[in-house]
């Protein structure tokens, strides 16, 4: 589903590059998390993949196709929800629709709809952003990623501003639609235990500049729950991916 192939970039601000001939595969329908120290680059790789900033070498492909001028092959969703105040939880999932363009707006409404009920927000779509809690505002923005069309689903930490309890309820609904879509996900935490809980494996960011992605499987099958996470090899697990990180600098 995506391949990083040998692919290099740097900040104009910088004089080093922050992602160092950088080689890695995700397989379709996979869900990783991506750990590493705050600042060394991990969002920088989700920028890549969509296209918000140059290569200054190498190749990133998806579907086995180089992503250079091309549209819509992946969907982002950043830390904040972004809905627009103004416009309708329904208008907001349509966006992308709305953007792509060749549909009326009664199709996009239908499409907008049918996404808000996938996530939970069925009979939401004319309410305004102001009237949801912050994990319905994640599910709005998460319905809108899934409008994009796209089987490769780019996540940079859309729990990190919720409540524990919420984070937890997120996270359960996350696996869950994962389950039901089989979209490939890459998901960016710096939460070990959520990297854990959430992936089929985990990819280590251990240095700054980014040179490798250290991959480590999880042991869990899609079923799992959260009490899994008590069982002895993944405490160890834990333990051995937070070891990893603090080798590679400052903690998290």
């Amino acid at each position: 589903m995506l391949e990083f192939d040998r692919v290099s970039c740097r900040y104009d601000v910088e004089d080093f590059d922050i992602i160092d001939e950088l080689s890695f595969r995700v397989e379709p329908g996979s869900f990783h998390c991506i750990v590493g120290q705050s600042g060394c680059g991990k969002s920088t790789i989700f920028r890549l993949i969509n296209g918000l900033m140059p290569l200054k070498k190498g190749t990133i492909r998806v579907a086995g196709e180089d992503i250079a001028g091309r549209k819509g092959y992946c969907g982002y969703m950043p830390q904040k929800d972004l809905l627009f105040p103004w416009r309708t939880v329904g208008e907001n999932a349509a966006l992308p629709l709305e953007i792509q363009g060749g549909l009326s707006k009664r199709a996009r409404r239908e499409q907008a709809e049918q996404a808000l009920a996938l996530v939970g927000l069925e009979g939401w779509a004319d309410r305004m952003p102001g009237e949801l809690s912050g994990g319905m505002r994640q599910r709005a923005a998460f319905a809108r990623t899934v409008l994009t069309g796209s089987e490769l689903l780019l996540l940079d930490e859309p729990f990190s501003a919720l409540d524990f309890l919420t984070r937890l309820s997120m996270q359960e609904w996350l696996l869950d639609l994962w389950r039901r879509t089989g979209k490939t996900i890459l998901f960016i935490t710096h939460d070990v235990e959520e990297a854990v809980f959430l992936s089929t494996s985990v990819l280590v960011a251990e240095s700054s500049p980014i040179r490798a992605l250290r991959e480590i499987p999880v042991p869990l099958g899609m079923d799992r729950t959260r009490h899994d996470l008590a069982r002895p090899e993944l405490v160890e697990l834990k333990e051995s991916l937070i070891d990893l990180l603090r080798k590679g600098g400052p903690a998290l």
